[in-house]
């Protein structure tokens, strides 16, 4: 793919980082417009004891409270991925098992209570899992900007596409189109979806062109991005 081609990515800056570096081992340049970023709420935990302690997300140990840490660091850390269990051990904690995702490690969740480090808007796959066992601290939110910069909304009106990652990023971008003057332009873009619930927000704001994987996984998505911007690429 032609490497002047550039993709709009609204996620929060630190979630974008490894994004962005796949894809521009595909050849595309990005556009970095956030719509979020990651603050934390200094939320203390629950009482305990606690059997052990889980995180799914980088965000929940860097961002934790010192008193939420210090509950976990008294409990096995169990982590989901890779950069969370590498975030946990710049924080100090050490995770007793790491999975790639929430069904390959509940099964190798002990018995009792646990503390849960989370951020406010989560799969709930994991409370599912462990229904009235899990204590939840909710150590950190994204946060909804203000709007894009000048330099970022610039960026977004000479993007050839638009990814996207969730419903609610999603929506946060067609307001700040709006905001920044860039309604008609945006609504031109191909927009690619992680899955079609997410496609369904830009389409009712009135984009022709949205598209989504069979899977929603970041590799489908970014085939996808690649059919997408074909007729770029010739």
């Amino acid at each position: 793919m032609r490497s002047d081609l550039t993709v709009a990515l609204f996620r929060a800056r630190d979630d974008a980082r490894g994004s962005a570096a796949a894809l521009r081992e595909r050849g595309v340049a990005v556009a970095l417009a956030p719509v979020t970023e990651a603050v934390a709420t200094g939320a203390a935990p629950p009482e305990g004891p606690f059997a052990f302690a889980v995180a799914s997300s980088a965000h929940a140990l860097a961002l934790a409270s010192p008193e939420a840490l210090a509950a976990a660091r008294g409990s096995p850390l169990y982590a989901v991925g890779g950069k969370t269990a590498a975030a946990a051990a710049r924080v100090g904690l050490s995770a007793e098992v790491t999975a790639p995702d929430v069904a390959a490690l509940v099964p190798a969740l002990p018995q009792g209570r646990a503390l849960y480090l989370a951020g406010r808007d989560r799969k709930p796959d994991l409370e599912a899992a462990l229904a009235g066992r899990l204590a939840v601290v909710v150590v950190y939110e994204a946060r909804a900007r203000a709007g894009w910069d000048e330099d970022e909304a610039r960026a977004v009106a000479a993007a050839c596409a638009a990814l996207h990652y969730s419903e609610r990023s999603a929506e946060l971008a067609i307001a700040f189109a709006q905001q920044a003057g860039l309604a008609a332009a945006f609504r031109r873009l191909p927009h690619v979806c992680l899955s079609r619930a997410v496609a369904g927000k830009l389409a009712a704001f009135g984009a022709t062109r949205a598209f989504w994987p069979q899977k929603p996984a970041q590799e489908p998505l970014f085939d996808t991005l690649e059919a997408a911007l074909a007729d770029y690429a010739r």
